[in-house]
């Protein structure tokens, strides 16, 4: 593990006060926090972001949701319903550079901390917000998760078999994927708060993110003037064979490998002719172009179906791979999590928490200077409430005990740390 990752110091300095929870929003500031902000996560004192899945009095039962989401953070548990709680955190706004929330529709601006009200206390700071549905929809005051952005950003539609119902994909890319534009964009805004001085709104709603991820199906309509349908494992819209996913040995439920002939480079057929052993069929006429081989997709199927039921995905993807055609064994979240390769480049690393022990998880997955950003530890719920306090707010140990005292913010249990 030593040596594949480094800190990243890229938004050092760069103060954000997180009203986040759950994964989209939570998803934007851990990425500011792997590269270097200092985010400081506002918590209920009894039972934190809602990802925690903390039930009071019970000890918790799921603590991996909330780390893959708030690694590099720091916890501080005030209660926003209190005069001096709602003050202490006006006081942190002044102080900040960014504040986001995506608590539900109507929520932040009953605790007066909306837009307006924060920008009177802060001229400059940049301001974001993470809804399920956009400013001005007609569903702007709906609830929303990510399988509702999903559903409404026309992502299901696409997803599934063709004579099957509409599917879910398996990632969270209403949360994660709406987050990480949210990330990028207030990166932007950062750098131009730097040139100018000068903050600024930011808002995106889950549904209209999901759009970001449609362009290809949306194209693929613009094309052809019909509607993008179901493909199953091949591309949406898109007529290419071969392209989609063949059974390898054994036989197990992710026993597969994803093999694509692109359309741009007419050597991938007929290499991958060669690794099948059917070079008798690379100047077959009958398949000379991906439209041709298309119509006779059945019998493209065929072909691929009776080498790669002879291989295992593994031994199918390096063939095929380094005959310089496109192929992906189909891995499992054990495969992926147990490859020893991942962790050796710092993709993967290992988060060495002090109450739940090491858990190994997905890192910053951009290398600078080939190494990936060192993962800290997720935050106990208000580890962090005497070190933000005093450190952004110059105050004494003695007027954070008072304010623990006073049930203001939470109190911090500090466990040793786990072997």
């Amino acid at each position: 593990m030593s040596g594949n990752s480094a800190e990243v110091k890229f938004l050092d300095g760069v103060k954000i006060v997180d009203f986040t929870q759950f994964e989209a929003g939570p998803s934007a500031t851990e990425a500011l926090a792997w590269l270097g902000a200092e985010v400081v996560k506002i918590e209920n004192p009894k039972v934190g972001d809602p990802g925690r899945r903390i039930i009071p009095g019970k000890p918790e039962t799921d603590p991996y949701y909330f780390h893959m989401f708030n690694a590099n953070k720091k916890s501080l548990t005030v209660d926003l319903k209190s005069p001096k709680g709602l003050a202490l955190v006006k006081d942190l706004l002044k102080k900040a550079d960014v504040t986001i929330e995506n608590m539900a529709p109507g929520t932040i601006d009953r605790l007066g901390l909306g837009y307006e009200a924060v920008k009177a206390l802060n001229p400059g700071i940049i301001y974001a917000s993470v809804k399920g549905f956009g400013a001005g929809s007609p569903f702007e005051k709906f609830l929303a998760f990510d399988m509702i952005a999903q559903a409404t950003g026309g992502v299901m539609s696409v997803t599934g078999d063709a004579d099957r119902p509409p599917a879910k994909p398996g990632i969270a890319l209403g949360d994660t994927g709406t987050g990480m534009l949210m990330a990028i964009t207030l990166a932007s805004a950062l750098y131009n708060k730097q040139k100018t001085g000068q903050g600024c709104r930011l808002q995106v709603g889950m549904q209209d993110a999901m759009l970001h991820y449609m362009r290809i199906g949306l194209s693929s309509q613009a094309r052809t003037g019909k509607v993008t349908g179901r493909n199953g494992a091949k591309m949406a819209g898109i007529n290419i064979a071969p392209s989609g996913i063949y059974p390898c040995k054994p036989g197990g439920p992710n026993d597969y490998v994803y093999v694509f002939c692109s359309r741009a480079n007419p050597e991938h057929w007929t290499r991958l002719l060669k690794v099948l052993g059917r070079e008798d069929l690379i100047d077959d006429a009958r398949y000379a172009t991906p439209q041709l081989r298309f119509e006779r997709f059945e019998e493209v199927e065929a072909i691929i179906r009776e080498w790669t039921k002879n291989h295992t995905k593994h031994e199918a993807m390096q063939l095929i791979g380094q005959a310089g055609v496109p192929a992906g064994a189909v891995l499992d979240t054990m495969e992926v999590q147990n490859d020893p390769t991942f962790e050796a480049r710092g993709i993967m690393q290992v988060m060495h928490h002090a109450k739940h022990g090491p858990y190994k998880m997905p890192g910053w997955p951009v290398l600078i200077n080939g190494r990936s950003a060192t993962l800290k530890p997720s935050p106990m719920l208000g580890e962090h409430n005497g070190q933000v306090l005093q450190t952004w707010l110059a105050m004494k140990p003695a007027d954070v005990a008072a304010l623990q005292g006073e049930g203001v913010i939470g109190q911090v249990d500090m466990p040793k740390a786990a072997e």
